[in-house]
């Protein structure tokens, strides 16, 4: 009764089109979501994420569910997701990502799924870190342990879009630490976040996860910008 008042005075519409969706369908309609830019990495072999990261970050696999371009409909429901609080973004492109990962063998492998975390002056006004759900579902696909306790950002750090990736990497390297005793020897860790662009933020977590013995690393992003 109070999801049909809920629907009758705040309806649901697409993040794409605006147009109001039924009860069982999440964010985008069926329209828009065949217009969504797959980039399909994990299925074709593609290397374009190791590509960016190549000498800096030894990956084990990399993948990203969608392109980024600006004032695209990814860029519109990604800021959705983190600027209006919008979460069930996430657990959409979590929920999709992982059930394709979950029929390739180079994904069986995977021990556990760590999120890029934020800091915790942002956590408190945000409410929420934006790559929780995604990575949920990531992990409830892949059955493996999901946790959020693994890394930990020591600072904040302003807007980084005009920065290039010099400056960016120097800001970031050593922001990130491992929080608490967890068990990662000999691990093979799936890093999640939201968006690759210079990989300065993947490759500052990166220096502080694979300083222990034997811990192999893997990404998935819901975007790479073109």
């Amino acid at each position: 009764m109070m999801k049909n008042l809920l629907n009758l005075f705040f309806p649901k519409v697409c993040m794409g089109c605006s147009d109001h969706l039924g009860d069982n369908v999440a964010c985008i309609c069926l329209e828009c979501r065949h217009q969504l830019p797959l980039t399909n990495f994990h299925f074709n072999g593609d290397e374009r994420i190791k590509n960016v990261l190549y000498g800096r970050v030894p990956l084990q696999q990399a993948t990203s569910l969608l392109h980024f371009s600006k004032k695209g409909i990814v860029q519109q429901i990604l800021h959705n997701l983190k600027y209006r609080g919008q979460e069930e973004v996430g657990t959409f492109l979590g929920k999709w990502l992982g059930e394709e990962l979950k029929s390739l063998e180079a994904y069986q492998n995977i021990d556990l799924v760590v999120p890029v975390p934020i800091h915790k002056a942002k956590m408190r006004k945000r409410g929420f870190n934006q790559v929780h759900k995604f990575g949920q579902e990531i992990a409830t696909a892949l059955q493996i342990p999901f946790n959020t306790e693994v890394l930990q950002k020591q600072a904040p750090t302003n807007t980084q879009v005009f920065k290039d990736r010099l400056r960016r990497l120097e800001t970031d390297t050593s922001t990130f630490k491992i929080a608490g005793k967890h068990k990662l020897t000999g691990k093979h860790l799936l890093l999640v976040d939201d968006i690759i662009t210079t990989g300065a933020t993947v490759e500052a977590c990166a220096q502080v996860l694979l300083n222990i013995e034997g811990l192999s690393l893997s990404l998935a992003t819901m975007a790479i910008t073109d």
